[in-house]
């Protein structure tokens, strides 16, 4: 795993071990940032189920102005840590520990430009973390959400000012896009 642009192109990250976390490959984070490019430069970003840190630190790599990122499992809040300090990007983050509502809450309108969204796959938890972002209202006018999730998955789409832009496949993965509009 590393990052792939920008700043700290070529840096090798760590990943938390055991099975809890599931790292995004390269070609789907590849597709992702071909997805998002023109939105990062300057960006407010939230990863909210960091794992390793790695989406956040590519946005931060290609020149987003801060992230977020938010983890409640302590070995993957570590390797966050260390590949936090191994990009020498400290003073652009923060580190939230704790459960992605209480992230999201603690929060004001239009906090954030990009929201990635990678948590385990299955069950409830993305359409939870999704009805948390439409109920806070978290993410700022024309922001984007990107969430990973296995194609069987379905994807809640929060109600308007939220659209669902597109929808990708790369093998088993999908990528879904939102946006919020200007109103």
């Amino acid at each position: 795993m590393r990052i792939i642009a920008g700043a700290a192109r070529g840096r090798q990250l760590k990943a938390p071990p055991g099975l809890h976390t599931r790292p995004t490959t390269d070609r789907v984070k590849e597709a992702v940032f071909s997805i998002i490019q023109f939105q990062v430069p300057g960006a407010r970003v939230l990863d909210l189920f960091a794992g390793s840190g790695q989406l956040g630190l590519e946005c931060l790599s290609r020149g987003a102005e801060s992230c977020l990122f938010c983890d409640n499992d302590r070995a993957a809040l570590r390797a966050v840590g260390q590949n936090i300090t191994a990009c020498g990007v400290q003073d652009r983050c923060t580190v939230f520990a704790g459960d992605f509502r209480s992230a999201v809450a603690g929060h004001s309108p239009g906090s954030f430009d990009i929201i990635l969204l990678d948590p385990p796959y299955g069950g409830k938890i993305l359409e939870d973390a999704l009805r948390a972002i439409e109920q806070f209202d978290i993410l700022a006018a024309r922001g984007i959400i990107v969430c990973e999730s296995a194609c069987g998955d379905k994807v809640y789409i929060p109600a308007a000012p939220y659209e669902k832009l597109r929808e990708y496949r790369y093998g088993s993965t999908a990528i879904t896009t939102l946006m919020r509009s200007a109103e």
